[in-house]
């Protein structure tokens, strides 16, 4: 299994993944295991956190950032459009939620 953790910036919400989806990542980085990437996903969380008044998560796997203030103009449609910071967890290039692992009966 390959676990990565993307950040990307878009004038939409991450869970959104458009067709161009790829062409806004900022980073991605990628770990053997799911408690490295859970470790860097709350740091990268948390640091955002402190960074952007509002936020969303859906599904547990795409959460978003945002401050009214960041805003682009855009051409086309002849408004500001909100700039979203957004994470998205994958499992296998896919988005899946991660969350440690209990292997208890308990």
């Amino acid at each position: 299994m390959v676990f990565e953790i993307i950040y990307l910036k878009a004038d939409y919400e991450p869970w959104w993944m458009f067709e161009d989806w790829e062409s806004m990542i900022q980073s991605r980085k990628t770990f053997e295991t799911a408690q490295d990437a859970i470790v860097y996903l709350d740091e990268l969380k948390n640091e955002f956190e402190a960074k952007y008044k509002y936020k969303e998560e859906r599904k547990s796997c795409f959460f978003a950032y945002w401050s009214e203030a960041e805003r682009i103009f855009c051409e086309g449609c002849d408004e500001d459009l909100q700039i979203f910071h957004g994470i998205i967890s994958l499992v296998d290039g896919k988005p899946f939620p991660l969350a440690p692992i209990n292997n208890s009966n308990i």
